[in-house]
């Protein structure tokens, strides 16, 4: 079956299609996970252009009038189980992150924002992998930190040179990094369960060093990322639906595992906002 893999924008106050764009039209040669679908990752604007990523499908930049920028293709993604593709990228001034992690020949590459042209490209050793990288700013320099089963791992986004790297989060690590000013937290929960407070400002291998600030290995989320809000760390395990909050700087619990009643199965993250 040939599907259409499409760019749609949305008038926000009322729902009408504004426009849509048909990226691509093919048939996959993957399946995809039996909750999700092809069209798996986010698209991403910083207000001047529009960037959907559709994985084997290819990253595609748009105007905010939905013309066509630039497109790239990155060839055929192979999943674990055919379980599909699902990361986002990531945009960082004039500087776009993709992330490829399969079972093939994996690599984390940055381009152009304005003309698509490839930047750099870092090889990675990591299986498949669907966890959107993270850009945080330390000491006057830009890093992407990326969540892998392997290794967590920071880059430096000018040069796409490992900072440093961690290991120990479980298999399948899907949630996105978040991050204060001095600390990123990265967390996972398919067959274990791992969240680790890693400061900022280091480099080289931080694997079981005081880098790690503190840790936490019960009812971490599988696929929903984490969210800072006011200091605080909170986290759902997404199968038996149990929220938890902590002190983001100490790692003391305000709250653990609180069933949140009649919801199984999140995938979704959660948000924040105020009154």
């Amino acid at each position: 079956e040939v599907y259409q893999f499409s760019v749609i924008c949305l008038y926000r106050k009322t729902g009408k299609t504004v426009w849509t764009k048909i990226a691509r039209e093919e048939v996959p040669h993957e399946s995809h996970q039996q909750n999700n679908t092809y069209a798996s990752g986010s698209a991403i604007t910083d207000g001047n252009v529009v960037l959907a990523f559709f994985g084997s499908r290819g990253l595609h930049c748009y105007d905010l009038q939905g013309n066509s920028k630039w497109s790239k293709d990155f060839g055929r993604m192979k999943t674990k189980m055919g379980f599909g593709e699902g990361a986002s990228p990531a945009l960082h001034g004039d500087t776009v992150i993709v992330n490829w992690d399969h079972e093939g020949e994996d690599f984390i590459a940055a381009f152009d924002k304005k003309t698509g042209n490839e930047l750099w490209r870092t090889p990675r050793n990591e299986g498949t992998g669907w966890s959107t990288p993270l850009v945080v700013e330390y000491g006057g320099k830009a890093q992407v930190v990326v969540n892998a089963t392997g290794k967590v791992r920071s880059y430096d986004l000018a040069t796409g040179k490992e900072i440093w790297s961690c290991a120990g989060q479980s298999a399948n690590a899907i949630p996105t990094p978040v991050a204060t000013a001095d600390t990123v937290y990265v967390t996972s929960g398919f067959r274990g369960h791992a969240l680790f407070a890693i400061a900022l400002g280091r480099s080289g291998d931080l694997t079981d060093s005081d880098a790690i600030r503190w840790k936490y290995d019960k009812n971490t989320p599988y696929v929903p990322s984490p969210l800072l809000a006011d200091d605080l760390l909170y986290f759902v395990s997404n199968n038996d639906a149990k929220l938890s909050c902590f002190d983001a700087k100490s790692g003391k619990p305000h709250f653990e595992a609180e069933r949140l009643e009649g919801l199984f199965g999140i995938y979704a993250s959660p948000v924040a906002a105020k009154d």
